[in-house]
């Protein structure tokens, strides 16, 4: 497939787009205001001529930030065009940025020749930035067209996704071959992209920006202060972060049998979406617990069993709240979520079998004894147990994960530097 047939399945392909958007619409609405902005219609007035980035929802809007608030420090003269794909991207990325001018958003449109030339005709940015793994080749065409230098910042590549790259390649080799920098984060990533078609002087292992978390201290002094006014400091507490459909279940099963030792134990329970907010706060009430929802503010009682994370742009301080964190994604095939956050906080790190999104940092912190990985309901209660009851254990862990994260640090200024190269 060329990116001309591409384009054609792209366009005889819109009526599937909109029942698409239409499904997610039912559980979300968000996703049926903006749509215009799908097509680069009716967007909102951006200046031109500064940077663009793209993050395609929460996690990658996440990692992007401390790079967008560096470059804002760099270049105080440029615009930042911000755009993402999602509901949910959307509202971090303006919760985030909401004091800065500076920061232009709105959604990217659908990678189709004509909207995309419209939308970097409005744009007009002097550098287009990447987040991770997000490739639209025709984005990227218009972005060449016009000699936008197109930057892939903190890249990753899994071997499963360079097998369905490489089943393209007509398509994938020139519009890797039209991109100007890859900040990538391992060597075996790397060679991933030079194997699919990427000029070779264009590749350069940078490591994850994602280590690069700083912490405010703040965040903890307010965290420890939270628990004192549940008077919840002696309390075992632990966290289940961004958990999937079919994980919460599990994790809910793993409390149980952790109230059977510890009847005063509290679960932070934080789906990954905000439409499954409704329904997991359900299922806690079906199967029994006694739940508060964090977005109700309500003080969390001696009887509280789980406090239910339904809000927005608080999962580090929810993180901060807990004596040990599991990290969702993991139980399920989808290949897990960011484990430094919580390593960054000093908490011992817990997770299931599928770290394929992860397998580099999954494996630093597995080698340095950082990281319990689980199977199940029955192995996720043993080793919460575990740690609550061998506090040295947990405190071993949680020095070894902030020890990693300290000796990988440096992409951020690295994948600067390149991008820096790349600003006329």
């Amino acid at each position: 497939m060329n990116r001309t047939l591409y384009t054609a399945l792209f366009y005889l392909g819109l009526p599937l787009v909109a029942i698409r958007l239409w499904l997610r619409a039912r559980k979300a609405p968000a996703y049926a205001r903006r749509i215009g902005e799908r097509f680069a219609c009716g967007m909102p007035a951006l200046q031109p001529g500064g940077i663009w980035v793209h993050a395609v929802s929460v996690g990658e809007s996440i990692a992007a930030a401390p790079m967008i608030r560096a470059l804002l420090q760099r270049y105080p003269q440029l615009p930042i065009t911000v755009t993402c794909m999602t509901p949910t991207g959307s509202e971090r990325i303006q919760a985030l940025f909401a004091n800065e001018p500076r920061i232009q958003h709105c959604y990217l449109p659908y990678d189709l020749p004509c909207a995309a030339a419209r939308f970097l005709d409005r744009a007009q940015p002097k550098l287009a930035v990447i987040m991770e793994t997000e490739l639209w080749p025709n984005h990227i065409h218009q972005c060449a067209k016009r000699g936008i230098p197109v930057a892939l910042a903190n890249g990753r590549l899994s071997e499963r996704s360079a097998r369905g790259y490489g089943r393209f390649s007509k398509l994938t080799a020139p519009m890797l071959a039209e991109m100007s920098f890859f900040a990538i984060q391992t060597e075996a990533e790397a060679q991933r992209f030079r194997d699919l078609g990427a000029r070779p002087e264009t590749v350069e292992v940078t490591g994850s920006i994602k280590f690069d978390l700083t912490i405010d201290a703040q965040l903890l002094q307010r965290a420890h202060a939270l628990r004192g006014q549940w008077q919840a400091l002696e309390r075992p507490v632990w966290i289940a972060a961004s958990t999937h459909e079919g994980e919460d279940e599990v994790v809910l099963s793993a409390h149980r049998r952790l109230l059977a030792n510890y009847p005063n134990a509290l679960l932070i329970l934080v789906p990954r979406h905000p439409e499954r907010f409704n329904a997991v706060f359900e299922l806690c009430q079906r199967e029994g617990f006694a739940t508060v929802r964090r977005s109700t503010a309500a003080n969390v009682a001696a009887d509280t069993s789980v406090l239910l994370g339904d809000t927005m742009g608080e999962l580090l301080f929810l993180y901060a709240l807990a004596d040990s964190a599991f990290v969702g994604g993991s139980l399920v095939a989808n290949g897990g979520h960011n484990l430094l956050e919580p390593a960054a906080l000093a908490k011992p790190v817990i997770s299931g079998p599928h770290l394929f999104n992860f397998l580099d940092i999954a494996a630093q912190l597995r080698e340095a004894g950082a990281l319990a990985e689980v199977d199940d309901a029955e192995g996720l209660a043993v080793e919460v147990q575990r740690l609550f009851e061998l506090p040295r254990d947990a405190q071993r862990m949680a020095e070894a994960g902030l020890a990693v994260m300290r000796r990988n640090q440096g992409a951020l200024q690295r994948l600067l530097d390149g991008l820096g190269r790349l600003i006329k």
